[in-house]
């Protein structure tokens, strides 16, 4: 280990002296020769941000900032990735998480300083230009800055949230005091709230048809032990309904697509003799499932559950309804519990 030794040692002297090191006095401080100093001095230029200063004819160098600063500055690939999240939350419209994290993105580039800045720029600028959060297709949704200020505030002081809460069904608004059991983002973001006093389950409610919210004086918040992401994991994704068994067989010819595929967070993958896969989870949310499975038509098999199999008619019908020369007809298939009842 003593070409680390002495690499690392290196690196604390030219942290550590004020007006730098030429390579000389870097050869015989380590006690190696002036071009092994200068290969170490390379090394270390890839990973710190080395100074050079002209001394006469020589130069010195050095490492200007502290060693914990070396580690906590942020790259242009972090810088850029940053962007690229705010850029792609804004084009789908989530403006709440956009501009949280446009937030957080000016804070990141406020703390360096113009040396760190120049450093930064032309990386940050080729990456930031070329690189984008793919925009896909789905609901857009309006959310008020200030209702997730609320919920988040609420959830910090331990208190229910109150607000008035309309749905597709009954667009007549109704007041709602919920006890948070967390916020869910994706495409839409949701509150995931208790009524409190009930043995009922938490549901989910949509925070763009949430108006006049506000922290209740009503005490409440989640358990210790309340497990969001295991409560998340026993539906396939927003709607809830019956945990059913799913089995998945997908034959040789598609193994090697599934086996990069996540279908649940805790499915469980079987080799079978002939090549194939058989994929298992227990989840709720069967429709959502089944319109997910679409997408592999023709390259697995639905085993079961029962529902899953009914479920996937259902689909398959409303689809058909689609086709040129067809009657659109409404299709009769369980209804979501996305949000209160």
């Amino acid at each position: 280990m003593a070409k680390l030794d002495r690499l690392l040692a290196l690196v604390h002297a030219l942290s550590e002296t004020p007006e730098g090191l030429t390579l000389d006095e870097m050869a015989v401080r380590l006690g190696v020769n002036r071009r092994t100093a200068e290969r170490m001095r390379d090394i270390i230029a890839r990973h710190f941000d080395l100074e050079e200063l002209a001394d006469d004819r020589r130069k010195r160098f050095l490492i200007r900032d502290s060693l914990r600063r070396v580690y906590t500055r942020p790259t242009a690939a972090e810088v850029a990735a940053l962007q690229a999240e705010v850029d792609g939350r804004t084009l789908a419209g989530q403006a709440v998480r956009a501009e949280q994290l446009a937030s957080l993105l000016a804070k990141v580039k406020g703390a360096l300083d113009g040396r760190e800045k120049r450093r930064l720029d032309p990386d940050l600028d080729a990456l930031a230009r070329l690189q984008r959060t793919m925009v896909t297709a789905g609901p857009i949704a309006t959310v008020a800055p200030e209702t997730v200020t609320v919920i988040q505030s609420a959830i910090l002081a331990g208190r229910c949230v109150e607000f008035h809460y309309a749905t597709e069904e009954r667009p007549e608004p109704r007041w709602r005091r919920v006890i948070p059991y967390g916020l869910v983002h994706g495409p839409l973001t949701y509150l995931l709230g208790k009524m409190p006093g009930r043995d009922d389950q938490p549901v989910y409610f949509r925070l763009d048809r949430m108006t006049q919210a506000m922290i209740s004086e009503t005490l409440g918040c989640a358990p210790h032990d309340w497990d969001i992401d295991a409560w998340l994991a026993e539906s396939f994704a927003v709607w809830r309904d019956e945990k059913h068994d799913v089995v998945l067989r997908v034959p040789s010819s598609s193994a090697a697509r599934s086996r990069g595929w996540r279908f649940h967070r805790l499915q469980q993958i079987e080799e079978l003799t002939d090549g194939g896969l058989c994929i298992r989870f227990t989840t709720g949310g069967m429709r959502e499932l089944a319109e997910h499975l679409f997408t592999w038509g023709g390259e697995l098999v639905i085993e079961g559950p029962d529902a899953l199999v009914e479920v996937m008619r259902e689909r398959i019908d409303a689809a058909a309804t689609m086709l040129p020369g067809t009657n659109p007809r409404p299709i009769l298939s369980q209804q979501p519990t996305t949000g209160a009842a």
